[in-house]
């Protein structure tokens, strides 16, 4: 497995595995923090109709009856490719919440990189990005889309942000 997770010792442990963020959308991770602070596993079994990760590992779910998409990434700045992932898992997230699906997306902490899908996904239905950034900060934690390059994404717009990263680098 590629490693899309990167250390990040100023951001808490999320006080919960996972959070609505609309009805049907939900937001989480792989982990979740304890009253003490301990970080606990997050698995998912049978909660939900759609899970999409940005980052897996074994044990944690879904099961077996869930669809199960994955996107793994890291929570750094993507690439033109990474980015057309983005789009489409947010799309996917949006045709299975037409469809009435309750719908998952997970990273590790639940932060950044699920973040930039839900909000890409909120935006694509209709929410101005930095409307969708403070829903997601209001629902899930002051610390979602603490990574400024993801919200430099969204208020740029990732068709824009795809095409500038796929430019060749100056020499």
């Amino acid at each position: 497995m590629t490693k899309t997770r990167g250390k990040n010792p100023d951001a808490p442990g999320p006080p919960s595995p996972w959070d609505e963020i609309t009805p049907g959308l939900w937001m989480g991770g792989h982990v979740w923090a304890d009253a003490a602070g301990e970080l606990r596993p997050a698995v998912v079994t049978d909660e939900f109709d759609l899970v999409i990760s940005l980052y897996t590992r074994p044990g944690h779910g879904p099961g077996p009856d869930a669809e199960h998409l994955v996107g793994e990434m890291p929570d750094a700045p993507l690439t033109a490719a990474q980015l057309d992932t983005v789009r489409r898992l947010a799309e996917a997230a949006g045709l299975a919440l037409d469809a009435g699906r309750r719908t998952l997306v997970r990273c590790y902490y639940g932060y950044n990189r699920s973040g930039l899908v839900v909000a890409q996904c909120l935006v694509g239905r209709g929410a101005a990005p930095d409307e969708a950034v403070d829903l997601i900060r209001s629902r899930r934690s002051p610390w979602a889309l603490h990574n400024p390059v993801f919200t430099d994404y969204l208020a740029t717009g990732l068709d824009a942000a795809a095409r500038l990263a796929g430019l060749d680098p100056l020499p």
